[in-house]
């Protein structure tokens, strides 16, 4: 204060001072209100707030200040009522500008009392305080928004714990997540939602103690939801801080990613089996490539062995080591069938077989492959289910998983085989993505063995891995297994504990179709022959061979390097009987096409393709395809003669035919049916065989009834009277020996004539079943036919 200013207040009285004072303030209204409310002071301050001037105001009640609802609701009275009674009216609300503006106000009004305590009047001091109330609304607004904010959040649980792990408060994804209320999990401790290993290990206090010290602790783990599931979850914890720097608790935000996890593991599982089944498929194109060579060179070895056999027949010694070297072939021939099966590039030949039957039929062979000290159990399910499958490469397969469990088990223990119906969902593909939904028969080999270690279970179907002592396991067992029900439209599965045993089930997929009827089939003597014969062959040393076998048999051979070479002898006109190709050469021309283009020149030439891995260019589906014949590498000089004499006579009877259905024969020359004539069921699935035999019986007046398989001829027994059966050996869907005796079972004395371009020999057990049987050899003409019948010309 200035010495002027002092001067003036120092001239003023108490009074004068006190009112100047008020008069001046301009952050308060500050003013007088008679005792009924009407205004009779003014300040500076209340000027400002209000807009009014004091000549404006000065003697009009001070309600003029209020809303019309508060007016309405007598507010203003309440206010002097309350001011006069209790000593004091506080309170926080809209008022009214002179300019119809509101503005939020803190109000005090004090009731004014002389010495003797009458009531004289109030004082009403009131300050424009809507900047704070805006900041207060805006905060209040801000944490309600964050309030629904966490409390809408239902993916994320979220809420708060004390700072020694209290619950303070509850979102609702929390509720949902946990399964707890609000009521239910206030108060309690945060720990409860951990698993009991979690909370041995101390784990709830080690993460505050985290959290608190470093600020945050993230983590996932498995939670305990109130119904005690568990869940996999994602877990973060910040340490909360008050403005004084005071830590007053933490915050606690958890995810159920059970979902993610579950994915996240599907996904590694998919990536795992993708890659197993890239290093499978890579494995199994390097051995199916090693596999071809290697026959090329076992047929080369082989080959050459069995003529050295004829030229050394009757000296001792020679004999002893050409046969111990060729017994040396017949093994790697074996070894490279395995490679082959493995690489799913082996020529099946499937046929439906009930499995049931199927496993009765090994009991003896297995006993004796296995030994007295291993005790075998079978056990089939009823109504079982049939499957297409090749019924050597099944009992090859049970063979070997039944001998690596007797290793196992150090040749004592008990081995179970089961059969039964599987039907895989969804959830077990999910889970062995190799496998596929249907329905399937299930083969379940289970031993008491040592049981194989995690880490090695993975490599167990690779070939030529192996736990066996050096020189007792090729390790080529199992991935030939592996192999094999992978090309069969199948699964395999291993489940092994150690010290517990070990069970591998093979999945076979279901088929509806009845049961094949599998004949027994006989070779006759070794027969060669004069026709001429096309070899096409890339291989030098096998090209020589083969010639040299063949030649030895008494046929004339022609030869060629590859397919382009082959076609080139076929377009210059050179008489041929056979031409006998390897399915895999190099060229332009692939071996299919070489012997489609043959076919085209020369309609009736015959086919037969030979090779030691055909690549799917005359196998798909894991099935030779319809009407090939295929020789497999190595082959011996019997195999080969058999082979080729089949071909022959199906290809000189295809041609037989072919001249019967397209000669110009005159109608006098064809007999009417005789209503007293036999009648003749004729089964063949060469149609072109069939039309040509069929042509050839009607010229005897015969009535003739057609079936191309043998479950269409069983149904056409049943519908009709037949005297004779005409069959072929080889039916797409049985034997024709077993149809034969199916027959005769039900019709005693039906007639049974075979035809077949192998050699044939019935033994006993047939020969009683078919009292009234012949045998028909392939290539048969018009005459052969008469005289089978027994019809006089």
């Amino acid at each position: 204060m200035n010495i002027e200013a002092s001067k003036i207040y120092g001239e003023l009285t108490d009074e004068q001072s006190f009112r100047l004072l008020v008069t001046s303030v301009s952050d308060y209204a500050i003013y007088m209100l008679n005792p009924a409310g009407f205004i009779n002071s003014w300040n500076t301050g209340a000027q400002r707030f209000n807009g009014y001037v004091a000549s404006e105001i000065i003697g009009q009640h001070f309600s003029v200040f209020y809303t019309e609802e508060d007016r309405a609701s007598g507010k203003p009275a309440r206010a002097l009522n309350t001011a006069a009674t209790e000593g004091k009216f506080e309170d926080e609300g809209w008022r009214v500008r002179k300019d119809g503006t509101r503005f939020w106000a803190s109000v005090v009004v004090d009731p004014i009392r002389t010495a003797n305590g009458r009531l004289i009047g109030f004082a009403k001091i009131t300050r424009d305080i809507s900047e704070r109330k805006a900041a207060e609304d805006a905060l209040r607004e801000s944490e309600d928004r964050f309030r629904l904010l966490v409390q809408g959040v239902t993916d994320y649980a979220i809420f708060m714990i004390s700072p020694t792990g209290e619950i303070t408060n509850w979102n609702s994804g929390a509720e949902r997540i946990k399964g707890y209320s609000h009521e239910e999990v206030v108060g309690t401790h945060f720990s409860r939602f951990y698993t009991e290993g979690d909370r041995a290990r101390n784990m709830p206090a080690q993460t505050l103690a985290i959290a608190a010290k470093e600020g945050r602790f993230e983590q996932e783990g498995w939670r305990v939801r109130k119904d005690g599931t568990l869940f996999w979850a994602h877990v973060v914890v910040d340490a909360i801080y008050d403005d004084a720097g005071k830590h007053v608790g933490f915050a606690k935000v958890t995810r159920d990613i059970t979902e993610r996890k579950q994915a996240a593991e599907a996904l590694e599982r998919a990536n795992a089996a993708l890659f197993q089944s890239q290093k499978m498929e890579a494995l199994g194109k390097l051995t199916g490539g090693v596999a071809h060579d290697f026959n090329n060179l076992l047929q080369v070895i082989g080959g050459n062995l069995q003529l050295l056999a004829q030229d050394v027949a009757g000296m001792v010694k020679p004999e002893r080591r050409v046969r111990n070297a060729l017994a040396g072939v017949a093994r790697g021939a074996k070894l490279a069938a395995q490679l082959l099966a493995f690489g799913r590039r082996q020529p099946l030949e499937p046929k439906v077989v009930n499995l049931g039957h199927f496993l009765r039929g090994l009991d003896d062979m297995l006993r004796r492959a296995l030994g007295d000290g291993i005790e075998i159990e079978t056990v089939v399910s009823g109504d079982l289910w049939n499957t297409l499958v090749d019924p050597f490469q099944v009992e090859h397969a049970i063979l070997n998983l039944a001998i690596n469990a007797r290793d196992a088990m150090d040749g004592r223990g008990h081995l179970t085989i089961e059969t039964g119906n599987a039907s895989l969902d969804d959830a077990y593909v999910a889970r062995n993505p190799e496998a596929s939904v249907g329905q399937f028969v299930m083969i379940a080999v289970t031993d008491t063995g040592s049981g194989i270690p995690a880490d090695v279970l993975t490599h167990v179907l690779e070939p030529f891995f192996t736990t066996k002592a050096e020189g007792q396991g090729t390790g080529l067992g199992l991935s030939m297994v592996y192999g094999f029900v992978r090309q069969s439209g199948g699964h395999l599965q291993i489940y092994s504990e150690v010290g517990h045993g070990t069970t591998v089930r093979l999945y076979l997929p279901r088929v509806m179709q009845e049961e094949d009827l599998v004949g027994e089939m006989h070779s006759g003597p070794i027969t060669g022959g004069t026709e001429t014969v096309l070899v096409a062959e890339d291989d030098e040393e096998v090209r020589k061979t083969v010639i040299e076998l063949l030649l030895d048999l008494g046929y004339r051979v022609l030869k060629a390097k590859d397919a382009t070479a082959a076609l080139a002898i076929i377009e210059s006109g050179a008489p041929i009987d056979l031409l006998f190709t390897d399915v895999v050469m190099p060229g332009p021309l692939r071996s299919p096409d070489l012997a489609r283009k043959a076919r085209e020149r020369l309609p009736h030439l015959a086919v037969l393709f030979t090779s030691g891995y055909t690549e799917n260019a005359v196998v798909h589906a894991g099935r030779l395809d319809d009407g090939v014949e295929l020789l497999s590498k190595p082959y011996t000089r019997e195999a080969l003669a058999r082979k080729i004499r089949h071909v022959l006579r199906n290809r000189q009877q295809r041609a037989m035919s072919h001249k019967v259905l397209f000669a110009d024969v005159p109608s006098s020359r064809v007999a009417a049916p005789d209503l007293d004539a036999p009648r003749v069921l004729l089964v063949e699935d060469d149609e072109l065989i069939r039309a040509g035999t069929a042509e050839m019986l009607r010229n005897f007046g015969l009535d003739i009834t057609e079936a191309a398989t043998g479950a269409m001829a069983l149904r056409m027994l049943q519908q009709q009277a037949v005297d004779i059966l005409l069959v072929d050996v080889g039916l797409p869907d049985t034997s024709g020996i077993e149809l034969s005796v199916e027959a005769c079972r039900n019709y005693p004395r039906l007639r049974v004539i075979i035809a077949s371009g192998h050699d044939v020999a019935l033994n006993a057990e047939q020969r009683i079943a078919l009292p009234n049987v012949a045998i028909l050899r392939k290539p048969y003409d018009l005459e052969d036919l008469r005289r089978m019948l027994g019809i006089r010309s």
